[in-house]
């Protein structure tokens, strides 16, 4: 059962979880000032605030979690796609984030939105991804996330990497963390 996207925002991305589990995370290493993001999965628009209004656009398959976050967040843009070519322009976007969104894209789909990500970017750009990720050394965790995460597609670091490496990507794994001390989460970059 897929929660209501007010429900989904408020106990699934609350704002102090997303901000010392994303935001902290991601401001420890990147600075948005001034830089075109592409929040790929928006859902509800809880990353949105890491940048300005005229620099954001977010994307998301689900039109009640866009309607959602239009309503939350209206000076940012946000818009809905459907299949796997992206309605945006070649060379646009210094960074694009993925947050919690690959584990619920099956993988033969994934590597057409790699490409996508690769085409949209500019020469010099990153995509920052954050995933809940199964490690070795982790079976309770493991355990926890695959019994109740919604995704049906967790993976392992590897896994991960290699939908980037692929074409062409060069990856860095920045950390690897736990989050509220059952889910193992897999922060990276990619870049060409």
């Amino acid at each position: 059962m897929q929660l209501s996207p007010k429900i989904y925002h408020s106990f699934i991305r609350p704002k102090w979880t997303t901000e010392k589990y994303i935001h902290n995370h991601i401001r420890q290493h990147f600075n948005f000032t001034n830089k075109k993001i592409l929040d790929f999965g928006a859902g509800t628009g809880a990353n949105c605030t890491l940048c300005s209004p005229s620099y954001y656009l977010g994307l998301d398959p689900d039109s009640h979690r866009i309607n959602f976050a239009k309503g939350m967040y209206p000076h940012y843009q946000f818009e809905v796609f459907t299949g796997n070519e992206l309605p945006v322009d070649d060379n646009s976007f210094d960074f694009i984030l993925i947050i919690a969104v690959l584990h619920h894209i099956p993988p033969e789909t994934i590597h057409c939105y790699v490409k996508e990500f690769k085409r949209m970017l500019k020469p010099d750009g990153r995509i920052v991804l954050i995933e809940p990720c199964f490690f070795d050394k982790s079976p309770i965790g493991n355990w926890f996330m695959n019994y109740y995460d919604k995704g049906d597609y967790i993976q392992r670091e590897e896994d991960y990497l290699n939908y980037f490496i692929k074409e062409n990507f060069r990856c860095n794994v920045l950390k690897r963390f736990k989050k509220c001390f059952l889910y193992n989460e897999l922060y990276f970059t990619a870049s060409l």
